[in-house]
């Protein structure tokens, strides 16, 4: 029972297919295939608009290299104080910008608020050239706690941004996990709600390793195609990247795998709310489920095999940790879009049992 983390899954089975038709023959190199081509028009269908979309393998790079073009050495990226970027990428946003300082936010709470990014921006006291100054905000969609920004959300956090002359990038690492909770269309929950640079990662989501930089705002563009390039992100063989884009976008087949998932994990949901040694930390909203636990029911579950991470007490808010259980720890239980029913229904019937 593996609910260790998405990254853990396995390619799709029509991703895999499209990758072993894509390897029949030769083919131009560094994006300039057919795959890749097909694959940015995809996108434009998808968004419903034009759009400049680059190719890459993994989220770190994605997002780096987005944010170097939005962002100047001495500039400021703000963000969620639990953002997978100042988080979870080392100094990769640092290094790829050439020094922006990456400034977190609400740190007690699970998700930006408009609220928070206005407090800051409307008191911070600004000094150029001696301090770095607001350019970039970048949102996570799903959060790193697992939390959805609503529309409404997106459309005043985007305009508040805008109001102070930055532009918005959001980490899409589970976008379609957001996507499919919001019941909205990829255009509303992105350039429609202001956001200029999506970074759309579908690794996490049945691609092999497959992430887009997509710019909604395409003067922002400026030199990525070298800063590719000078990191070491373009592929020679470009056209597996086009490949599993195509097959992970057509006919819904990226929606239908996140909804899955989300299924799954609202129905672990259901069983930890009927527990008396479990309680969730937030809505469940896509694919991850966050747990404070009960220590003997977190033991019971691992000597059955279940797979799952401690998560750091820092993600809760002040007023969860004084009403929640002393005892009780923060874990998450992640489903990927290949998690087998059957062990679903096991980890269920355990929680609901033990």
């Amino acid at each position: 029972m593996n609910f260790g983390s998405d990254n853990q899954s396995g390619a799709s089975n029509k991703v895999l297919q499209a990758l072993v038709e894509a390897n029949k023959g030769p083919s131009a190199g560094y994006g300039n295939d057919e795959w890749t081509v097909r694959a940015e028009e995809k996108l434009k269908q998808v968004f419903e608009c034009e759009l400049k979309a680059y190719f890459v393998t993994s989220g770190t790079a994605a997002n780096c290299l987005a944010l170097s073009c939005m962002a100047n050495p001495w500039d400021m990226i703000l963000c969620h104080a639990h953002a997978h970027i100042i988080n979870d990428e080392l100094t990769a946003p640092e290094l790829f910008t050439g020094g922006a300082r990456v400034q977190g936010l609400d740190e007690n709470v699970s998700k930006l608020s408009s609220d928070g990014l206005g407090l800051f921006l409307e008191s911070f006291e600004g000094h150029p050239p001696h301090t770095p100054m607001p350019k970039v905000l970048s949102l996570s969609q799903l959060t790193e706690s697992g939390q959805v920004y609503e529309l409404d959300e997106l459309q005043v956090l985007c305009r508040k941004a805008k109001e102070y002359g930055m532009t918005v990038h959001m980490d899409g690492a589970r976008f379609a996990n957001a996507l499919v909770s919001l019941d909205c269309t990829p255009a509303e929950m992105t350039w429609q709600a202001g956001v200029d640079v999506l970074c759309l990662g579908a690794s996490k989501n049945g691609a092999l390793a497959a992430e887009a930089v997509i710019f909604f705002d395409t003067t922002l563009v400026h030199d990525f195609e070298f800063r590719r390039k000078r990191s070491g992100h373009l592929l020679s063989k470009g056209r597996y990247l086009g490949a599993q884009f195509l097959a992970w976008l057509d006919q819904d087949h990226w929606l239908m795998l996140a909804k899955q998932a989300n299924d799954f994990a609202r129905k672990i949901a259901t069983a930890i709310n009927s527990s008396e040694k479990a309680t969730l930390a937030w809505p469940v909203c896509g694919n991850e489920v966050f747990v404070l636990m009960d220590e003997a029911l977190i033991d019971a579950l691992r000597v059955q095999g279940a797979i799952f991470y401690e998560w750091p007490m820092r993600f809760l808010s002040e007023g969860q940790l004084l009403s929640g259980p002393n005892a009780f720890i923060l874990v998450r239980l992640v489903v990927s879009h290949s998690t087998p029913v059957i062990e679903v229904n096991n980890l269920v019937c355990l929680i609901e049992t033990t």
